[in-house]
């Protein structure tokens, strides 16, 4: 794809279908299968397309590795897929933003970075929104939230560990290695679970679509945009996730966001907004 302006619409729609394939997935099977299942098909998809260049030497040398961020992949997506039982794919796709203020926190805490004025305030709205949308009447929207942020935070903490350890494995080598500890983990969170259910033809076909379109495609899309992107940039634009995925929200199970959902979803974007601009240089 020679224009990379061509990839923000692509990308834009393939992100924000994930809690929507949890929540499609859910009538047919556990979240713990859906999860398992979707990676599964994953991984034998990108087996396929590597025809024999996958590397075992790079798999034992860095097994240690590979293991740590399959296992923190696979809770993320099976607690994903589960809070979607909870709480609608928009609501969780608003929440799942907060890997920003996540990973300006590992940045900081770990990495040594240092956070601008700017940054803390938009930390801060941040955390505010999180605070009005997770902290709702029922226990049952505040268990899907806190669902939502403890799976962004697994996910965070794995970004942190790639770009601490990952930059100089082969990408094709890391990409296959990623996705199938992933589905290793997972079938060791199935088992003890009970959740080794067979599907019928109409689950399958939905396994099988997440797979290809969930994983495969929208992580080699992610990959190529932040080849082709400055990184500042497209976090800036894949903050309109959350607003792609009500859509779909509303037009599949008619959802809507509730007053308290619209206002803690709009603190939360303007600090996410606030943190990324002022990182690209845009506010200073």
């Amino acid at each position: 794809m020679d224009d990379p302006r061509l990839l923000i619409p692509l990308l834009l729609v393939v992100e924000s279908l994930h809690y929507v394939f949890g929540r499609l997935l859910l009538p047919h099977m556990p979240p713990v299968t859906s999860s398992f299942l979707m990676m599964a098909v994953s991984a034998v998809e990108l087996f396929v397309f590597a025809r024999g260049r996958i590397s075992l030497a790079v798999g034992r040398r860095h097994w240690v590795f590979f293991s740590a961020i399959g296992l923190l992949v696979g809770v993320n997506t099976w607690m994903g897929f589960l809070a979607v039982s909870y709480i609608d794919p928009g609501t969780a796709s608003l929440l799942a933003r907060t890997s920003v203020i996540f990973g300006l926190a590992f940045g900081i805490f770990w990495l040594g970075e240092r956070l601008e004025r700017l940054e803390i305030v938009g930390a801060l709205a941040a955390i505010a929104g999180v605070l009005v949308v997770s902290f709702q009447p029922g226990e049952i929207l505040r268990w899907g939230s806190l669902l939502v942020i403890g799976s962004t935070f697994l996910y965070s903490l794995h970004a942190a560990i790639v770009k601490r350890w990952g930059g100089r494995i082969p990408f094709l080598d890391f990409f296959f290695y990623r996705v199938f500890c992933t589905t290793a983990c997972l079938l060791l969170l199935v088992v003890p679970l009970g959740g080794l259910a067979w599907p019928g033809p109409t689950g399958w076909l939905l396994v099988i679509f997440a797979g290809t379109v969930d994983v495969v495609i929208s992580r080699a899309l992610y990959y190529v945009a932040l080849r082709r992107l400055d990184m500042s940039l497209l976090t800036l634009l894949l903050t309109l996730t959350p607003v792609v995925t009500m859509g779909w929200s509303f037009a599949l199970w008619g959802t809507r966001p509730s007053i308290q959902e619209v206002l803690g979803g709009l603190a939360i974007l303007s600090g996410v907004l606030v943190v990324t601009a002022s990182r690209a240089g845009i506010l200073k």
